[in-house]
């Protein structure tokens, strides 16, 4: 974003939203959405700029001069943003460090390709449906040379339209979903004619993408906490025409919304978003240790309390769009010493970069230009 075309009225924009955003109660994305939906045509013309502008903001402010008016600021935050364009090598090592919390630096692995990684500009990723990817990259504009040859429904796009009114979107061919997330989909593998859980589906991304691997037959058992993203997910299931699904409410708890013995089960858990801090700069300030200790201990519970669901010789998949230790390796371990007769298997995809350690992954942002992923997969002894 030179700023020599920068438009005056789109900084201001983004400043008083800025100074309006309390990251616990009234995140940046939540008011931008806001903005949009009840700002006349003036403002939703800029609003791929003013978004830019803020998450721009959240991503250097750091780097700031703390003296500066926040208009000022916004300046000094796009400038060290077209800085790192023409050169990733501009900043050194500690002055990336200041873009990221304190206590992150004993809990995740950093390094400077992470830490790059997360002050570029996110790449947005869509879903193929099976059979589907060639058709609509002749259709949308998408970068080729970053999408990995052995996941070819995944499309990196590049272009300008409104996705969501696409007919083909409409239509069910595709959907907008990270490609990190489209690794796990892989990972899980289920077959046609299983019968698989996502515990924590959310609004049904990774379920989706089950379902049409499973070529719409079997089953997939769709369970949250909230009905209002069950209810979204049923749309969506709807648009895909997904037709495999079931759904149901879940605490979470130990009393299990169904008795079923699952081939798979998906534990795609609630936890602290630290791999998604390119995509959501302004997560990184919301974010602290006691959130991360806590999500930890929901997990653990998830895991302990889905795990005899699994049948003999059946998967369980543990994913989190997090790096933190806590949060990955240390959850493994504690499941581990406590279900001896799951066995862990190394989750790879042919083709995707990863880093695999004691059979566990990590998918760092800067190996697939998507979200940080940790996923763990046990297969349940045929025999105890």
């Amino acid at each position: 974003m030179s700023l020599d075309y920068l438009n005056d009225r789109a900084v201001n924009v983004a400043a008083r939203l800025i100074r309006q955003a309390n990251d616990e109660k009234r995140p940046a994305d939540a008011l931008l959405r806001e903005l949009f939906r009840s700002s006349g045509d003036e403002i939703r013309r800029d609003s791929a700029e003013i978004t830019r502008i803020v998450y721009t903001f959240y991503r250097w402010s750091q780097l700031a001069n703390r003296k500066d008016s926040l208009p000022g600021k916004i300046r000094s935050c796009l400038r060290n943003a077209d800085r790192f364009t023409e050169s990733v090598e501009y900043f050194s090592r500690k002055e990336l460090q200041n873009v990221i919390p304190h206590w992150v630096k004993k809990h995740v692995d950093v390094n400077m390709d992470w830490l790059r990684a997360l002050q570029a500009e996110p790449r947005l990723w869509l879903r193929a449906k099976r059979d589907a990817a060639a058709d609509l990259k002749g259709k949308l504009e998408h970068d080729s040379s970053i999408e990995p040859k052995s996941m070819p429904e995944a499309i990196a796009f590049s272009g300008k339209e409104d996705l969501y009114r696409h007919p083909d979107f409409q239509a069910g061919r595709f959907e907008i979903q990270d490609i990190s997330s489209q690794v796990v989909g892989l990972i899980c593998d289920p077959k046609p004619g299983e019968t698989w859980w996502d515990t924590c589906s959310g609004e049904g991304g990774k379920l989706l993408h089950l379902s049409d691997l499973m070529q719409n037959k079997g089953l997939i058992w769709a369970s949250d906490r909230s009905k209002r993203r069950l209810d979204v997910l049923k749309k969506r299931a709807a648009r895909a025409k997904a037709f495999n699904i079931r759904r149901r409410a879940w605490e979470g708890g130990e009393y299990l919304p169904m008795k079923t013995q699952f081939d798979g089960i998906l534990v795609d858990a609630p936890c602290s978003g630290v791999g998604t801090w390119g995509r959501l700069p302004h997560a990184r300030w919301s974010t602290n240790l006691n959130d991360v200790r806590e999500l930890a201990e929901v997990q653990k519970r998830l895991l302990r309390n889905v795990a005899r669901s699994v049948k003999r010789g059946g998967k369980l998949v543990y994913a989190v769009c997090t790096l933190t230790r806590e949060e990955t390796s240390q959850v493994v371990e504690d499941f581990d010493d406590r279900f001896p007769e799951f066995e862990l298997e190394t989750p790879t995809v042919a083709g995707v970069e990863s880093s695999v350690e004691d059979r566990i992954t990590t998918i760092w942002p800067h190996a697939l230009r998507g979200n940080g992923m940790f996923v763990a997969v046990w297969r349940r002894q045929a025999q105890e």
